[in-house]
């Protein structure tokens, strides 16, 4: 082994072994093993992979190591998802930047060609990152969501959902993107608090007799009035006492003057505005609701590019069906941009003395993700799935514990969803995704089938019948939720459904438990079957990981320029390429750019060193507690890295020190070192519970509980005796001690495989070419250590506690003393518990030689004057008595405390000034100033002490 540990050298050579040797191949074959899977969730083919990838991919390759080095038969699935809208959206932006002059809507082949060119480009990005990140993938299986058998899949599922009649076609109010031209999921809508304004609009009584406190007319107070044209009923609260007389009356929809009715409704809120609301089923989610329940007319006014119509479209909630009513706009505001429309109508409000007031407010803004638009509620026709007819089971499942929540608090989150879920909108308005296979013929009529042939076949057509394939494609997230078993290659390849499903775990983050985790339980157990034809799960475990977040607790993402590639952490990048990458995505924005540059140059003046994909993995590990949120920290990073160094170097001891007889397993008989036995012990400790965090997912604790024992039980105690041992011990002390240093090491490399497995195996492969034994000379498919009860000694671990703590007690003498750690002395016992005198007459040579003791005495009196020349310590064991005269210069040390005790002196005058200052006392905060006394309280006591130990120094 080279002198020092450098990632560089070895991780890449060492996963290219892997690969080659297919190490991670999973075995399809018929075997007594158990099997193990994880089907990792697909990242998006829009880009690289960010922080959040490489924490939850680690934690699964960690699980999937465990369990091949427990001896199960393991597939880690890949996949990447097609991410429809997001891709879409960033292919198109590259086309209108490349050709200027081209029309959105341009030629759909062109499209798909730039399409499937960017897949192949971010397909080999996307893996070569995960590769240095050391996953240990089946990589002969990878998958893409739109590949063609992943595809007929998706197929299969919608007509086996469609035939049972769980899918359905109806006109409903959905999030609209009217820069996209599609319906967008609640996760791709963001709310913003912006400034806005609160419209208060007269509505008239449509009989000039009504006239209520005065006047004849209502005020409704509206943060819209571009959707005037679409109300369809002012309502009130009915426990509002204001508005009672109102209820019934008819008033005249302003500009329009449509008469409609006021009705009351609990949904409405009495303290916002005026406590009357103009509803507008058809661009209003609550006021589509309330729409529903009293039957009111839908009627939409804005066309899907968000432009007001030239006429109305009027539906009713019974049939969806045109009703007759007035289709009338004025001319003015047709083809009028919806927020152009609002200027336009608050003029002509104002003008005709109808607009009443304008208040200003902080109001949420729904806004899409993608296209940073405003989110538009619009009225369209899109494919829905029954939601409910999956709740049932979906929840029960959770409840009986056949799936379980890590951290247990996410299953009320996930019950909560489910008891209150909605039809969910499976279609989407673009070209990117997987084609809805539903044909219509020259009357509408619908048929489903896997293609134009299979339609034509099963429905008995004509051969040349027309039909037209729907444009929509599926939401994103329906694949998504088949992808435990599209991604074991269902419906054709049963066999190894059968061997891996249901898989046993899914780790992924809290803000999608709703979009993926609860759709992929819902679709699982209603589609796939096992042997006896019961619901199948999809797994067994649900493991949520907080969100990885900035060093000031910021989200991080392309545009604060505060994103982390775990790539730049890994290989290292200069601080010129670390800005162009930062800044690259803030656009036309040169005070951001500026801020964002001052901050990654305070942050990381040189760049950012190379600290390999090991010390990454293990702060990653360390952090993954069960908080919500998970803060960046590069100093945990440097201290992980400094990690893999001590045990590089604590390798290199032990190999430097390798004249051992090789056994290859250590026979606990045979143990008779006290600091043998506790090192085994404490090992049998650990495996016992990192077996145990395992189990529970608490990867941070794996971490803290095996950071410890090979920093300090391994390296500063056991490796520190160790070399006393073979400096000074007995020959047979000396094999024993060498025996074990490797023993230990062995277990320690293969403990630390799952989590750190480029250096483990690295230093593994070292050991054997040592030994001169080329068999299992890969620490990946190699026994995990067993936990053996009878291994774990406890009056050695109570022993080397007591040792640990008198050690401790004699270095903290020695450099409050400034004694020399190689000069030996003597020490005095007194006041000695039996333990501690059992102990001291067991392994005096022991504990002389580890501390580099002269002479351990025990003593039961001693005369008072003789005990004032004595360093005195009380443990929880005994006492201990230094003799002063042994170890300094009387003279000099007298000196050396005079100077202290008039420095001393000094500065409690010059406190004592301030502390007795009235105005100090008077104007000065209360924190302040018993700052200042707690200083005084200290430097006094620290006098004493100094008197004291002149005292005992003159008397020596």
């Amino acid at each position: 082994m080279k002198k020092n540990y450098n990632p560089q050298l070895i991780e890449k050579k060492l996963y290219k072994i892997w690969e080659e040797k297919k190490y991670f191949k999973t075995s399809i074959k018929k075997s007594s093993k158990k099997s193990f899977c994880i089907i990792m969730p697909p990242p998006n083919i829009t880009g690289v992979l960010h922080m959040g990838h490489a924490l939850q991919q680690t934690i699964m390759d960690i699980l999937i190591r465990f369990n091949r080095m427990k001896g199960r038969n393991v597939l880690f699935q890949i996949g990447l998802d097609h991410a429809g809208i997001a891709t879409q959206l960033l292919i198109e932006k590259k086309i209108l930047k490349k050709n200027k002059n081209y029309k959105l809507r341009y030629d759909k082949k062109y499209f798909f060609k730039k399409a499937w060119k960017w897949v192949e480009k971010y397909k080999h990005k996307i893996f070569n990152q995960i590769k240095r990140l050391g996953h240990s993938i089946d990589w002969d299986r990878k998958k893409f969501t739109l590949d063609s058998d992943v595809s007929k899949g998706v197929r299969k599922a919608f007509i086996i959902l469609y035939n049972q009649g769980l899918i359905y076609k109806k006109k409903k109010i959905v999030n609209w993107d009217v820069c996209l031209k599609t319906v967008i999921s609640d996760l791709e809508v963001i709310n913003k608090t912006v400034k806005s304004k609160m419209y208060y609009i007269k509505y008239f009584f449509y009989s000039k007799k009504y006239v209520i406190n005065n006047k004849n007319y209502i005020i409704v107070a509206t943060t819209r009035p571009e959707t005037i044209f679409g109300d369809s009923a002012i309502g009130v609260n009915p426990k509002d006492l204001r508005y009672k007389d109102y209820i019934g009356l008819k008033v005249f929809v302003p500009i329009i003057n449509r008469l409609i009715p006021i009705i009351s409704d609990t949904e409405v809120e009495i303290d916002k505005g005026t406590g009357c609301m103009k509803i507008t089923p058809a661009h209003d989610f609550l006021d589509y609701k309330i729409g529903m329940k009293h039957n009111l007319p839908i009627i939409q006014v804005f066309s899907l590019n968000g432009n007001i119509l030239k006429k109305l479209l009027i539906y009713s909630y019974t049939n969806n069906k045109d009703i007759k009513y007035n289709y009338y706009i004025p001319l003015f505001f047709q083809k009028m941009n919806r927020f152009e429309a609002r200027k336009q109508i608050i003029i002509y409000l104002k003008k005709n003395n109808i607009l009443c007031k304008v208040e200003l407010l902080d109001s949420n803004i729904p806004y899409c993700e993608r296209s940073n638009s405003i989110v538009e509620p619009m009225l369209t026709n899109q494919w829905f799935l029954k939601t409910s007819k999956f709740v049932e089971k979906s929840i029960s499942t959770v409840i009986n514990k056949k799936i379980n929540f890590f951290p247990k608090k996410y299953k009320n989150m996930y019950l909560s969803w489910m008891k209150n879920i909605e039809d969910w909108c499976i279609s989407r308005q673009l070209w990117w995704g997987h084609r809805i296979p539903i044909w219509y013929d020259k009357d509408k009529k619908i048929y489903v089938g896997k293609n134009k042939l299979n339609v034509i076949k099963k429905y008995q057509l004509k051969k040349d019948c027309f039909l037209k394939q729907e444009k929509d494609v599926l939401d994103t997230w329906f694949s998504s939720s088949l992808w435990t078993f599209l991604a074991l290659d269902w419906p054709k390849n049963k066999n190894l459904l059968k061997k891996f499903h249901p898989t046993n775990v899914i780790v992924s983050g809290f803000d999608i438990i709703f979009f993926w985790i609860a759709r992929m339980i819902m679709l699982t157990t209603h589609i796939i079957k096992d042997k006896n034809n019961k619901s199948q799960i999809p797994f067994k475990n649900i493991y949520i990981t907080g969100l990885i977040r900035d060093e000031k607790g910021q989200k991080m993402s392309k545009s604060k320029g505060n994103i982390i590639d775990p790539i730049d952490l890994i290989d290292g990048i200069s601080l010129k390429k670390l800005i162009k990458k930062r800044i690259k995505n803030v656009k036309n924005n040169d005070l951001k750019k500026k801020n964002i540059i001052k901050k990654i140059t305070k942050l990381f003046p040189n760049g950012i060193q190379a600290f390999g994909a090991d010390s990454l993995r293990f702060t990653c590990v360390a952090l993954s507690t069960y908080s919500r949120n998970i803060f960046w920290d590069m100093n945990r990073l440097q201290g992980y890295r400094n990690f893999c160094n001590k045990l590089w170097h604590a390798s290199r001891f032990v190999f430097l020190n390798r004249n051992f007889i090789n056994k290859k397993n250590i026979k606990i008989s045979n143990i008779t070192l006290l600091q043998d036995q506790w090192i085994l012990s404490e090992l049998h400790i650990l495996i016992q519970n990192y077996k145990k965090f395992i189990k529970n997912y608490r990867f941070d604790l794996v971490s803290n509980l095996i950071y410890e024992f090979v920093w300090f039980k391994f390296c500063d105690w056991y490796l520190e005796i160790s070399k006393i041992i073979i400096r000074s011990g007995t020959e047979q002390e000396k094999i024993n001690t060498q025996n074990m240093l490797m023993y230990i090491l062995k277990q320690i490399l293969k403990l630390l495989h799952p989590i750190i497995p480029f250096i483990t195996e690295y230093i593994w492969k070292k050991v054997f070419l040592l030994n001169n034994d080329s068999h299992q000379n890969s620490l990946i498919n190699h026994k995990f250590p067993k936990f053996n009860l009878n291994s774990i000694n406890y009056e050695s671990l109570e022993y080397m506690s007591i040792i640990q703590n008198f050690f401790k007690e004699m270095r903290s003498i020695r450099k409050s003393m400034n004694i020399k750690y190689s000069k030996k002395i003597n020490v005095l016992i007194k006041n000695s518990s039996k333990k501690f005198l059992l102990i001291v007459r067991n392994y005096k040579n022991f504990l002389q030689n580890i501390m580099y003791l002269k002479k351990i005495q025990i003593f039961t009196k001693i005369d008072k004057n003789i005990i004032q020349k004595f360093i005195i310590r009380k443990i929880s064991e005994c006492e201990l008595l230094i003799p002063i005269k042994e170890f300094i210069n009387k003279d000099l040390e007298i000196n050396t405390v005079l100077k202290k005790i008039k420095d001393c002196m000094l500065k409690i005058k010059i406190l004592n000034t301030k502390v007795m200052n009235v105005k100090f006392l008077k104007n000065a905060p209360k924190e302040i100033v018993n700052k200042e006394k707690n200083k005084l309280n200290i430097l006094e006591n620290n006098l004493k002490s100094l008197k004291k130990y002149k005292k005992l120094l003159l008397s020596i």
